[in-house]
């Protein structure tokens, strides 16, 4: 391999380290305005994603469990990587706080935000979520949600992932997953 290569491969693990760093807030808000912040951003992005499409109302009144992440930074240069936190529904009650992380490697130009939302068939599909080692690969499952997409969309694995692409441009031919963390919420 030619030493350019090695060179651009460290240039672009820097950003993912860098990334990660900048958008790593904590898996739990560390106060009550930030649980709020996060709580006020789950609520707008649940809003944007049925403004976008009203057939995914049906996912909402169907799935056990949910999961919100309402902004996710995703970039790269070659090597690339995304972070993002939310909450976590369990029959439509918030349950818990979740965190995305996602590494990939392969042809990644630029960088974007997005939102995702993770729907649960079942109770043991959200126990699965629970369990702190749930990873996929959300390239290959996750719907843009678009008016319409969501009547045409079924769950896979037990799950339903939904996308709104926010912001930026990204070129992006990589390979990767994307994994979950969970923390249950504690009531004070």
């Amino acid at each position: 391999m030619k030493p350019g290569f090695f060179r651009t491969l460290t240039m672009g693990m820097v950003l993912v380290v860098l990334l990660v760093g900048i958008a790593g807030c904590g898996l739990v808000p560390d106060s009550q305005e930030s649980k709020d912040v996060v709580e006020a951003k789950v609520k707008a992005a649940i809003a944007d994603f049925k403004r976008e499409d009203p057939g995914i109302q049906a996912f909402f009144d169907k799935s056990y469990g949910y999961a919100v992440i309402p902004k996710i930074f995703k970039g790269g240069f070659w090597v690339g990587g995304a972070y993002g936190n939310g909450e976590v529904f369990e029959q439509g009650a918030k349950v818990g706080y979740c965190d995305m992380s996602q590494a990939t490697l392969g042809l990644t130009f630029g960088g974007q935000y997005f939102r995702e939302i993770i729907f649960f068939r079942e109770k043991p599909d959200l126990d699965l979520f629970r369990t702190g080692e749930f990873t996929f690969s959300a390239q290959a499952t996750a719907v843009a949600v678009t008016a319409g997409a969501a009547a045409k969309a079924d769950y896979k694995d037990g799950m339903a992932i939904f996308v709104i692409a926010d912001k930026g441009l990204m070129v992006d031919a990589s390979v990767g997953g994307q994994k979950f963390d969970y923390v249950p919420l504690v009531v004070e």
